[in-house]
């Protein structure tokens, strides 16, 4: 049974969605998904690796503290992360997924997952860095 959402929540749902109808919708006007990709098992893998590339060079950017060479007045990281974000949207899209829905939901469980607390971080095979 689902749960009956705060209008914060929904807002939320639906600004996501939102976001996520107009990346993809962009990516279709630029000619970056075909018609044959819907029986292509690899296009979904390949994007998935495209976004992977976008966070490492996020993560380059933030090591280099290095300005975007695009959008010159934002730092790389934030730029990347957005590309992370746009990419991920577009194949959420694609999918006919409820992006917005699935992360409000995820977050709620995080709140109760044991390893998700301070105090399970720092123990053996904690999610400490």
């Amino acid at each position: 049974m689902q749960k009956t959402r705060s209008n914060t929540e929904l807002e939320i749902i639906n600004t996501i969605n939102h976001l996520v109808k107009l990346c993809h919708e962009a990516s279709l006007n630029a000619g970056w998904w075909h018609e044959l990709d819907r029986f292509n098992p690899h296009v979904i893998p390949t994007k998935i690796a495209l976004t992977h590339g976008e966070l490492s060079e996020a993560m380059e950017g933030y090591r280099k503290d290095l300005p975007d060479e695009h959008l010159p007045h934002r730092k790389s990281i934030e730029v990347e992360l957005a590309d992370a974000i746009i990419r991920e949207c577009d194949m959420a899209g694609w999918l006919g997924l409820d992006l917005g829905g699935a992360i409000i939901e995820k977050m709620e469980y995080n709140k109760t997952r044991l390893d998700h607390q301070t105090s399970a971080r720092s123990e053996k095979h904690g999610k400490r860095f």
